[in-house]
């Protein structure tokens, strides 16, 4: 799908969301499945459904709440999704990726990126959170970038550079937060997938190989049109299940919600940590 959102339609939710909100954010987080009771730590909240937003796609899945809400995080101004939408669900990649662009249009510029994704890596389980280091673009590989289409010069480069797609400045604050809170986080690859069954045992093993350590449906499209526009980039996978690579288990939507209530905690202190740290 092809569905490619314009800069003039970018200016227009931009306007609105400026319109609605009292601070001028500089950091975005966009909270992934489970993962969205992190929006309620944020102090004297602005909150905007999405349905209010014009333009703004609509998420259809359990666990994601649907809202924007702006305020106060550890002293810092902070703009969050509670909850994401995905390819999956029927949108393009322009539609996924709108909220990323607003951000960039309003001078947001870092945005931490969470999500819930299947362990692959054996030493993975349930409950962990890792630091994502590199991504495993398998989407964008198959045609499915979100830079496809009209290039938007006013915001970034027709090829922009991915090398470092997430900041080591931030990672090494991440580390020392999770350090400072007596918390294991793992490190790892992050294979984006186009989704929404979950993977085939073949499928993770062969993801295994590529040099993956954990696998969900979203994160690798904001993260490729935050580069885009030269935002700083921190993400994290919580682990909600461990990858089924013989077969012997099944995979639910539920399991991954559950997961969430462990994780969160978690994420929660090292993102309070990281803010500090700015």
């Amino acid at each position: 799908m092809f569905e490619h959102i314009t800069l003039q339609q970018i200016r227009e939710v931009a306007e609105a969301v400026r319109s609605r909100i009292k601070t001028s954010p500089r950091i975005g987080l966009i909270l992934g499945s489970g993962l969205n009771s992190l929006a309620n730590s944020v102090n004297n909240p602005q909150i905007i459904p999405f349905r209010d937003i014009p333009h703004w796609p609509l998420s259809t899945v359990m666990g994601h709440s649907g809202q924007l809400v702006v305020g106060q995080l550890e002293k810092q101004p902070v703009f969050v999704l509670q909850g994401r939408v995905h390819y999956y669900e029927g949108y393009s990649m322009s539609q996924v990726t709108l909220p990323v662009r607003v951000m960039q249009l309003l001078k947001i510029e870092i945005l931490i990126v969470t999500n819930a994704a299947g362990g692959i890596n054996p030493n993975f389980v349930p409950g962990d959170v890792m630091l994502i280091t590199d991504h495993l673009n398998l989407a964008g590989m198959s045609g499915l970038n979100p830079l496809i289409g009209p290039n938007l010069d006013e915001i970034g480069p027709r090829f922009p550079d991915m090398s470092q797609a997430y900041d080591r400045v931030l990672a090494g604050h991440a580390r020392d937060a999770a350090r400072k809170e007596s918390i294991t986080l793992r490190e790892g690859v992050y294979a984006g997938l186009s989704g929404p069954s979950f993977e085939t045992p073949a499928d993770l093993r062969f993801l295994r190989v590529a040099g993956a350590d954990s696998v969900g449906m979203s994160t690798v499209p904001e993260v490729t049109v935050a580069r885009h526009g030269g935002m700083r980039v921190l993400g994290f996978s919580g682990i909600s299940n461990k990858a089924n690579l013989d077969g012997s288990t099944i995979t639910t939507h539920e399991e991954v919600m559950e997961a969430g209530r462990v994780i969160t905690p978690k994420m929660e202190k090292i993102i309070r940590g990281v803010l500090r740290s700015l």
